[in-house]
């Protein structure tokens, strides 16, 4: 079967507030932007999924007759932080298998999402919000390696910094570690300034099988790895060893295999930080640098990571973060980023995203 490639990508405006703007109307304004600059791609469209952990009925189906695409399929699909990339793993299923010729990914969320807080999760007892866990892996890996709270607070500064070249991040200005540091203390040692900000907003994207892809665009970006695991769905089925995410070190290892690449051939992270602690973790993870060295790692400049700020600068509303990590490597990758491009080599880039304190994480690698 044919390779499948990105031909197209587009962000909508993070928004910090819920809005009277419908969920609908946010998930059409990137879809919109794409049809702007590639009035031929809507109607070649056979598939439209939606990522979003709004309970919406019909959704995928609603926004397909706003945006006026006749299309074979419509589905929604919720996995909490992470259905941005099972979205886009499914539209690469659908296509592979030959049922659909060009998907169309939506990721979309409200500020209002039930998804904030976890209370199904009784492992969690009276703790269901995310931070807590944070707070949890932190302590570990503090614990285990040295890792410090200047440390943590660095990864703040890092993709505030970067947040402040992305229009769409909810976050225009900087912040130093001091005013991390001495953010209010949520959940010790998490200070409020360690904390992703849940947040509306919509990203999509159009991918499409190889035979399409060079008619579409002169600059395709092909999937090559993707890796998905799901530990449990419960905090209490993460193991025993709070300084690393599992599913993700699985996720990695497969999407490396697939794409038969090693981690240092990568130029380009986008990678889940939803607190700062996960930041760090993550580099250890995705094999970027070893394990303990996270912390350490924060300064290095030969792999760019975040440059659109990341989730603690963009902003996350959790169906969309995964479509919009994704963009962001697609329009590095064909030099479109704007004033956020980087100027080095940049041809395979990698995407990392987290669900429910790592229970589940995906992992996709692209390249030109």
């Amino acid at each position: 079967m044919s390779d499948i490639a990105i031909v197209s990508a587009e962000n909508g405006k993070f928004r910090r507030k819920s809005s009277d703007t419908s969920l609908i109307e946010i998930a059409c304004e990137p879809c919109i932007g794409i049809f702007k600059k590639s009035p031929e791609l809507k109607n070649q469209i056979d598939c439209v999924l939606l990522s979003t952990t709004s309970d919406i009925q019909y959704s995928a189906t609603i926004l397909a007759e706003y945006l006026g695409i006749k299309t074979k399929f419509c589905q929604r699909i919720d996995n909490l932080c992470n259905s941005g990339t099972n979205a886009i793993i499914s539209g690469y299923s659908h296509i592979k298998s030959g049922l659909c010729n060009t998907v169309l990914v939506i990721g979309a969320d409200l500020e209002s999402t039930k998804g904030r807080r976890l209370k199904w999760d009784i492992s969690r007892g009276q703790f269901p919000f995310p931070v807590h866990w944070a707070a949890l892996f932190a302590k570990a890996h503090m614990r285990k390696y040295g890792t410090t709270e200047e440390q943590m607070a660095s990864v703040t500064v890092k993709n505030r910094k970067n947040a402040m070249n992305n229009p769409a991040a909810i976050f225009s200005s900087g912040v130093s570690i001091e005013e991390v540091l001495g953010s209010k203390k949520i959940a010790d040692p998490i200070k409020l300034l360690d904390c992703s900000c849940i947040c509306d907003g919509a990203s999509a994207l159009v991918m499409t099988n190889g035979d399409n892809a060079c008619e579409f665009t002169d600059t395709p970006v092909w999937i090559k790895g993707i890796g998905a695991h799901t530990n449990s769905a419960s905090f209490g089925g993460l193991g025993d060893d709070l300084t690393t995410v599992k599913s993700a070190k699985l996720a990695a290892r497969q999407a490396y295999t697939m794409a038969k690449v090693r981690p240092k051939d990568i130029d380009i992270v986008e990678l889940h930080d939803a607190f700062t602690i996960m930041e760090i973790m993550s580099y250890e993870d995705l094999d970027l640098t070893s394990k303990g060295h996270g912390g350490k790692f924060i300064s290095q400049r030969h792999i760019h990571i975040n440059p659109r700020g990341g989730l603690l600068g963009s902003g996350h509303p959790l169906g969309a973060t995964g479509v919009a990590q994704t963009a962001e490597i697609f329009n590095q990758l064909v030099r479109k980023a704007g004033i956020r491009q980087i100027r080095d080599p940049c041809k395979l880039g990698l995407v990392h995203n987290l669900a429910a304190a790592g229970t589940s994480a995906a992992v996709l690698i692209m390249g030109i």
